[in-house]
């Protein structure tokens, strides 16, 4: 048995939140919530973080909800440790990179709707069950998928809760990169390196502005414009521009 069921460490400016419940396919407890919520928090206030990865230990990424545990939960409300997990993920502002292999089942797969870059393996079988339990979708899946993917794909996806593989869900727009199982780690690696190496401050604006509401076209240059003349005036800004010159 597991002692730690989520082990989180700091590695160069890299927060890993890696799922460490093998024996039970790394199905979420009410305690992992947690765990993973207070990672996710510590990490969006520490600026020299330039990225989340969640990663698993053992042949799955996620097979979902413990559901003994999740049926233990006395107020299954928004104060409930899944859904404070799932509204933390969906504020944070440093960005978020997912490594799948293995079942990613249920909120294996609509966490990934929540991440910026996800690496699968091809050897990754998703699924959204919900219905198939006689439950509803959560972590906003009834809004994000149909956004990523089409009403009519995730109106299958969600409404029958098939299984699907890493070719499809590449396709259908949720996964950045598949690659073999053996390539995985050092896919997610080259990724992680590359987030290093950018501005913090650029990164975290930059999706925040990725992920502001819906406005016109003109509302968003306006918006982009202002936070464009603050970052151009930061050392950060100057010192890239200057590196840049200076190889011409």
């Amino acid at each position: 048995m597991s002692e730690q069921p989520v082990i989180i460490t700091k590695d160069n400016g890299v927060v890993r939140i890696r799922l460490n419940r093998p024996e039970k396919k790394n199905a979420f407890t009410q305690d992992m919530y947690t765990l993973c919520e207070k990672a996710l928090k510590q990490a969006n206030d520490d600026t020299s973080i330039n990225a989340v990865v969640f990663e698993s230990e053992g042949d799955s990424f996620s097979a979902g909800n413990d559901l003994n545990d999740f049926l233990a939960i006395e107020n299954l409300d928004e104060s409930a440790p899944p859904f404070r997990f799932l509204h933390t993920l969906n504020k944070v502002e440093v960005p978020v990179v997912a490594a799948v292999n293995g079942l990613a089942i249920g909120i294996g797969t609509t966490l990934l709707l929540h991440c910026d870059i996800v690496i699968s393996s091809n050897e990754a079988v998703y699924a959204l069950p919900f219905v198939q339990l006689g439950l509803l979708p959560e972590a906003g899946s009834s809004l994000l998928l149909p956004q990523i993917c089409g009403y009519q794909k995730a109106a299958e996806l969600l409404l029958l809760g098939d299984n699907f593989d890493a070719q499809t869900a590449l396709d259908l727009g949720f996964v950045n990169h598949v690659v073999s199982a053996e390539q995985l780690a050092g896919k997610v690696e080259e990724v992680l390196n590359k987030l290093r190496a950018q501005s913090g401050q650029s990164l975290r604006v930059s999706k925040k502005l990725l992920k502001h509401p819906v406005e016109s076209t003109a509302a968003r240059i306006s918006r982009e414009a202002e936070y464009f003349a603050k970052a151009l005036s930061s050392p950060e800004a100057k010192q890239a521009i200057a590196r840049k010159l200076q190889k011409k």
